[in-house]
C-alpha cells in the first residue's frame, strides 16, 4: 500500500530515532560506520564521517558505535580533512 508505514513485524516497536551527527554502525555492511542522517521512507540515512555518499539501511541493522568505533570514524575524518579531501 503506498504511503502506509508497514513494520516487518508490527508487534515491535519502532526504533527510536537518533539526533543527527549521531555514530551508528551498519551490521549488514561489515560493521560500516555513519552518521546518522535522517529517515527516507522506511529507511535510515547514513553518510560516512570523512565525506561520501550517503547510503541507506533497515533500521534493525543499525546500532550505535562504540567508544573505539568512535575514535576510529573521527581519526579517519581528521586525516581526510589533513589531505584535504574534506572540509
Amino acid at each position: 500500500m503506498y504511503g502506509v508505514n508497514v513494520r516487518p513485524n508490527p508487534e515491535e516497536p519502532p526504533p527510536v530515532l537518533p539526533a543527527p551527527g549521531t555514530l551508528l554502525v551498519d551490521t549488514s555492511r561489515a560493521d560500516r560506520v555513519g552518521e546518522f542522517r535522517g529517515v527516507a521512507g522506511l529507511y535510515w540515512s547514513l553518510r560516512p564521517m570523512g565525506g561520501g555518499i550517503e547510503w541507506e539501511v533497515e533500521p534493525r541493522h543499525v546500532r550505535p558505535a562504540l567508544p573505539i568505533e568512535q575514535l576510529r570514524a573521527r581519526t579517519a575524518r581528521a586525516n581526510a580533512r589533513s589531505r584535504g579531501e574534506v572540509l
